[in-house]
């Protein structure tokens, strides 16, 4: 396995650099998703944003990915690709963004993804699955302050859905697809699983950057890649959803890179404040 790459503090601050660019996107494309908007024309308002921030798509390209994020609608996992789709009132929506900064002959590279419902309101499962997907991932992310091990994000995850679980319902965790480090490339060991695992883990380390990103689902946690090798949907066509934060682990505790306040309104129930390196 190859060693999970340690950052300095300037280099975490690269690495915010980036994060805040991706926090840019998601901004626009927040303002820009309304009912009758095609998915194309959101790609554009995300390579814009890249642009204008002087920025780079580290999604454009990647493995022969053709837009700058990745727009996954309703029963659409991850990895959907921006076409003329338009969306409805009421659509479960997930974006997935990237962006990197050039800094001493190096990239430093952000992630992170939010879903959203088009129009502001739509069905109570939706709602639901939406609301306890982002809980799970700020819930990884307070993990990290005193977790031992990678293992800390999966075994967090894993809490919330059973917390929010009833006799008649209960999140899927989709296994595929992980979270993983992030540094001077996109993906880099090591691989985040967000549930629990056997068997001993890394260590959390002060200078670890790590992207932790849980989907959870409405209905059964089976996928299929379309033919497109590239989109990812649900077998039974359940609603599913993506939240994702791009964090450094500093000497003073966390900071969400990728979040424009590094994660205090979302850490606060936790009784955490952010650490900038």
């Amino acid at each position: 396995m190859a060693p999970i790459e340690i950052k300095t503090g300037q280099q975490i601050r690269w690495m915010r650099e980036a994060g805040l660019v991706v926090a840019q996107i998601h901004k626009a494309l927040r303002e820009a998703a309304q009912p009758g908007v095609s998915l194309k024309d959101l790609d554009a308002v995300s390579e814009k944003t890249i642009r204008e921030c002087g920025a780079h798509s580290n999604f454009l390209g990647y493995y022969g990915f053709p837009a700058t994020a990745c727009i996954s609608v309703n029963e659409t996992v991850v990895h959907g690709i921006p076409d003329n789709t338009v969306l409805k009132a009421g659509d479960l929506v997930s974006f997935d963004c990237g962006a990197y900064v050039l800094r001493e002959g190096k990239q430093w590279h952000g992630d992170a993804a939010f879903t959203m419902i088009v129009g502001g309101e739509g069905s109570a499962e939706a709602e639901r699955l939406n609301r306890v997907t982002e809980e799970a991932m700020w819930a990884a992310l307070a993990s990290l302050v005193n977790g031992k091990r990678i293992s800390a994000i999966g075994e967090a995850v894993e809490e919330v859905v059973a917390a929010n679980a009833t006799d008649q319902w209960e999140a899927g965790i989709i296994e595929e697809y992980t979270g993983h480090g992030i540094g001077t490339a996109m993906h880099q060991p090591p691989e985040i699983l967000n549930y629990r695992a056997r068997g001993i883990t890394p260590k959390l380390k002060r200078g670890m950057v790590l992207a932790v990103e849980p989907m959870l689902v409405d209905g059964s946690i089976e996928t299929e890649v379309m033919d497109d090798d590239w989109t990812v949907k649900t077998v039974d066509r359940s609603l599913a959803a993506h939240w994702e934060h791009t964090v450094a682990l500093t000497d003073g505790g966390i900071w969400v890179l990728t979040a424009p306040d590094g994660g205090e309104a979302g850490l606060a129930p936790y009784g955490i404040t952010p650490s900038p390196a």
